[in-house]
C-alpha cells in the first residue's frame, strides 16, 4: 500500500496534498477494512480503492462532514460493497457445485480470521465472536466496529453513519442482543 502514494502525488486545489491525506490515513482506513474483512490481503486490496477513490473525487468535497468522515463512510461503503461481492460468489459457487461431476464443495471458503495484532490465546472465541459480527445486518454491523473496535464515541459514529446519536444507540443494542443468540454460553 506504500506505493499508492507515489501513483497519485499531486497536489489539489484543496488544503492538502493526496500524499498527506493518504499518509495521515492510511492506517485508520487499512485497519478499519481490516475489522470488516479480517484478512489482511482482502483489507490492503480494498484501502487502495478506498484512496483511488478519495483522490479522485477530493476536489469536490464540499466540507459538509470532516475530512475524516468522509473518508470512514468512503471506507465502509467499499468494505460493504466487498462483503456483498464476496457473498454473491459464495452462492454463485455453491450453485455451480450442484452441477460438477463429482460434487465436491465450493472452492470459496470463509476467511481465515488471522488479525494481526491480536494475541489471542483463545482463537476459536475471536473466530466465533468475528464470524457473528460478520453475519449482523450492515447498520449494525457498522455500529459494533465503529464503536466498540474502533472505539468511536456515540457523537462520533453517529455523523459517520449519518444517524442521530439515539438510533446509533438503537443499532448497537439491537446487535447485541443478536450476537448474544448467536454466540455460544460462556463457561465459568
Amino acid at each position: 500500500m506504500q506505493n499508492i502514494s507515489s501513483i497519485f502525488f499531486h497536489t489539489t486545489n484543496m488544503n492538502l496534498s493526496f500524499e498527506e491525506i493518504f499518509m495521515t490515513y492510511r492506517n485508520m482506513v487499512f485497519n478499519l477494512c481490516l475489522h470488516y474483512v479480517q484478512r489482511p490481503e482482502d483489507a490492503e486490496e480494498i484501502a487502495q480503492d478506498v484512496f483511488v477513490v478519495v483522490h479522485q473525487k477530493y476536489a469536490t468535497f464540499q466540507g459538509h462532514a470532516s475530512l475524516k468522515t468522509w473518508i470512514y463512510r468512503i471506507t465502509i461503503n467499499h468494505c460493504l460493497d466487498f462483503l456483498k461481492a464476496q457473498k454473491r460468489q459464495k452462492r454463485f459457487a455453491l450453485f455451480l457445485s450442484w452441477y460438477r461431476p463429482n460434487g465436491t464443495t465450493p472452492a470459496i471458503d470463509l476467511p481465515d480470521q488471522q488479525h494481526p495484532g491480536i494475541a489471542l490465546e483463545q482463537k476459536e472465541s475471536l473466530t466465533t465472536l468475528l464470524q457473528c459480527i460478520n453475519d449482523l445486518p450492515e447498520q449494525q454491523k457498522t455500529a459494533v466496529i465503529l464503536l466498540k473496535i474502533e472505539q468511536k464515541t456515540t457523537a462520533e459514529t453517529a455523523e459517520i453513519m449519518q444517524l442521530s446519536p439515539k438510533a446509533v444507540e438503537s443499532l448497537l443494542q439491537r446487535a447485541k442482543k443478536k450476537l448474544l443468540e448467536k454466540l455460544p454460553p460462556r463457561e465459568g
